[in-house]
């Protein structure tokens, strides 16, 4: 067997959108699995809607995803001396054919042919014309396309597809000004590229059938296809923007985690058993065209989000730290300091629990990022009352002659509560809003450790002296 080789060929005419994003991971998996190789394409034919701004951002989307690809990008416009090279060499083999019907012809003949009930699919007079009959007019090239018999489509996906060849037209090679057609040119680029699987949306399988009809004509070995369904909104229905459709880039602007994207976007329409939450190395050894589900798969955000937060808690803290600042600057949201990042370090351990979003994680990490003295909020202040002052002002002095370590810290509390006639549960609401200014916090342990006595003490101090 020859080495695999799969591409992600987008326009670039907008944002790379979530159905995007998965043809190019399934692609990647495919590829990365089998020691084989990913390419890039960028198919930029249509010089009108194509545009630098929507390639940077499939670039930008790609990379935040770690979809790494191999070698150079493509361009697709770039290469339409050579489409058109394998277009004259079809005419020159009898396998396509000059075409002098004009715009006015072709119309006529679809109305009449509409008129009398007939197929409006054009059949070009030129196609069997001697060429002593060709004016000196404007042509096209077309593909001579069998007009008896199958065309055959062996999908990995859809299966066994069969397209009568008597319901293809003889498709447009080149146009009349010398631009080949995109149908042309993804055939020519394939094959130069080495391509051996074609994984791609399932609304391109009636393109296959066409296209296979180059692959024929020039002898060229055709590429194994798997033509995978679409993606729905919760709703059932095509996904679209009433369903909140989105960008990439947006996910990251979320906050969702690049590894937890990854997982989710390989389960929406490919199954490994019962298996939900996995990690790239696994998606790569699992990953096959059978296990691809020939029904569309539906936008579940909530599923998404339970795996962003399981991706989370199993991150390498710095490897999370860095996809936090990345987070940070794609928001444009202020970045962090150097004492925040500190701060984060020592308290990934009691962050990175049941946050499903990175900003989830940064909230809990408020008694971090923010700088004393703190203004709590309105629950906070009202923990913060004369009688919980006064207890805190008193616990200051034991917390100083305390080791600030967990055991000693747990039992120093223990000890104070007992003193003060109460539990420490009663304590935790003025810590919390001491520490936090939050009601809602991590462990007041946890956070003391990572604040350390020094800061913890200051803010401490400074709530008990606070005037509510």
């Amino acid at each position: 067997m020859s080495a695999v080789v799969t591409r992600f060929a987008p326009s670039p005419t907008g944002y790379l959108h979530i159905g995007g994003a998965r043809t190019a991971l399934f692609n990647w998996l495919y590829a990365r699995g089998r020691g084989g190789k990913f390419l890039l394409r960028i198919e930029d034919t249509d010089r009108a809607r194509s545009t630098p701004e929507a390639t940077a951002a499939i670039l930008t989307g790609l990379d935040w995803l770690g979809l790494d690809h191999d070698g150079e990008v493509v361009s697709q416009f770039d290469r339409a001396p050579r489409h058109a090279e394998v277009a004259h060499q079809l005419l020159a083999q009898g396998a396509a054919y000059k075409c002098f019907a004009t715009q006015e012809e072709i119309a006529a003949f679809r109305d009449k042919a509409k008129e009398d009930g007939r197929s409006t699919l054009f059949r070009s007079p030129w196609r069997d014309a001697d060429a002593s009959a060709h004016p000196d007019a404007p042509f096209v090239i077309r593909l001579r396309t069998p007009e008896d018999g199958e065309t055959v489509i062996e999908d990995e996906v859809q299966g066994r597809v069969t397209i009568r060849n008597d319901q293809l037209d003889d498709m447009i090679l080149l146009r009349s000004d010398g631009t080949p057609v995109y149908m042309l040119a993804v055939v020519v680029d394939d094959h130069d590229m080495g391509v051996t699987h074609v994984i791609r949306g399932d609304d391109h399988l009636n393109n296959a059938a066409r296209q296979m009809g180059i692959y024929t004509a020039m002898g060229w070995p055709l590429p194994v296809y798997a033509h995978i369904p679409l993606i729905h909104g919760p709703d059932g229905k095509k996904l679209s923007k009433r369903h909140g459709a989105l960008g990439v880039d947006e996910y990251q602007k979320l906050g969702y985690p690049a590894a937890g994207m990854r997982n989710y976007l390989a389960r929406l329409g490919w199954s490994h058993g019962d298996d939900e939450f996995f990690d790239d190395a696994q998606a790569q050894a699992w990953f096959d065209l059978s296990g691809i589900n020939k029904a569309p798969a539906r936008l579940d955000f909530k599923k998404l989000e339970n795996l962003c937060g399981q991706h989370i808690a199993a991150a390498d803290d710095a490897a999370l730290l860095h996809e936090i600042e990345a987070y940070l600057a794609a928001a444009a949201l202020p970045a962090l300091s150097d004492a925040q990042k500190d701060g984060l370090k020592r308290g990934m351990y009691c962050l990175k629990e049941r946050a499903k979003t990175l900003p989830e994680l940064l909230d809990k990490a408020h008694f971090i990022l923010a700088e004393a003295p703190l203004e709590p909020d309105a629950k906070a202040r009202s923990a913060l009352d004369p009688v919980s002052r006064g207890i805190l002002a008193t616990l200051t002095p034991q917390l100083q002659g305390a080791s600030w370590s967990r055991e000693e810290l747990e039992g120093t509390m223990a000890e104070f509560a007992e003193a003060q006639g109460t539990k420490f549960g009663k304590l935790a609401a003025p810590l919390r809003a001491a520490l936090a200014g939050r009601a809602v916090t991590p462990s007041v342990f946890d956070m003391m450790l990572v604040l350390g006595k020094e800061e913890a003490i200051l803010r401490i101090e400074q709530a008990a002296a606070s005037e509510t």
